[in-house]
């Protein structure tokens, strides 16, 4: 599977942003003591990023703009692109210049080439996993914070979809809202009557009589959470198509596939951005180069 990522990418002023205030957290008041200790300025070096397992690639715009923030005069050449596979041994990328800025600039570059390559790795398995079911992987925000778009645009090379960006861009009244509010009928009646006409509304149920009540409003989407396939064949039979259906809750990589076949639209799962491991990746230096 590959995935095209020419419809999204992450905002340069957003990944500038970042970049500045991890090179920040990383040089200090006093910069690279190391380099600056060891290397004389004017060296010219070049290395290649390789993958040292199979995985899915994420974030080398990431990883170039923190060696041109550094050095404008930087080459980077990626060899793959963001959602593609590499297998252990594969160079996803080159770069070439003054070796201060390749060797300051490594850490924070890889730190995020590996940290978001590892979200779409895991997220690759899980969309392999639901192949041919119809139903599709999401992300919540359970994420890095500061990390959210970066995260999320990891799960999109993965071939995931994203959930709500945040708290502002659609209306999920979960367990703790019904409560406060009152109710179920308290809670989906006060957000009608709040939500404007271009935003969507959700709510989470933990049960079919839950379920039942909420769809006597006009809901877009419900969460079905932390139900069992069983009981999620009948949530959807239920529904009948008169909203979304997003299963949560107790997902993982050997309950996917059976959760995915109850017919469920969506499956979200936060472990995607929470949990994942970081794709071991490198940058290797040629000596003498240029």
């Amino acid at each position: 599977m590959s995935v095209s990522t020419t419809d999204f990418a992450l905002p340069r002023l957003l990944i500038a942003r970042a970049v500045e205030q991890a090179l920040a957290e990383d040089l200090g008041v006093r910069g690279d003591l190391t380099t600056d200790a060891t290397v004389p300025r004017g060296t010219m070096s070049a290395a290649t990023f390789g993958a040292r397992c199979p995985g899915v690639i994420a974030g080398l715009a990431v990883a170039e703009a923190a060696f041109h923030a550094l050095d404008a005069s930087v080459v980077f050449e990626p060899l793959v692109a963001d959602g593609a596979s590499v297998a252990a041994g594969d160079v996803a990328a080159r770069v070439s210049g003054p070796a201060h800025a390749l060797l300051t600039g490594e850490r924070v570059a890889l730190n995020f080439l590996s940290h978001m390559s590892g979200i779409a790795t895991l997220t690759r398995r899980y969309v392999d996993l639901v192949e041919g079911t119809g139903a599709r992987i999401a992300d919540t925000r359970k994420t890095t914070p500061g990390l959210r778009a970066f995260e999320k645009y990891a799960v999109r090379c993965g071939g995931g979809q994203n959930h709500r960006s945040g708290l502002y861009d659609a209306i999920l009244i979960k367990d703790n809202h019904i409560v406060a509010a009152g109710g179920i009928e308290a809670a989906l009646s006060a957000a009608r009557a709040h939500a404007g006409h271009m935003v969507k509304i959700e709510i989470e149920v933990t049960s079919l009589e839950e379920l039942a009540e909420a769809l006597q409003h006009p809901i877009d989407a419900v969460l079905l959470d932390n139900m069992e396939p069983p009981m999620l064949r009948e949530a959807v039979a239920l529904v009948d198509r008169r909203a979304i259906t997003e299963a949560s809750g107790g997902v993982s990589l050997e309950t996917v596939r059976a959760i995915a076949e109850s017919g469920v639209d969506l499956i979200s799962i936060g472990a995607l951005t929470h949990s994942a491991p970081i794709l071991d990746l490198g940058l290797d230096f040629t000596p003498h180069a240029g």
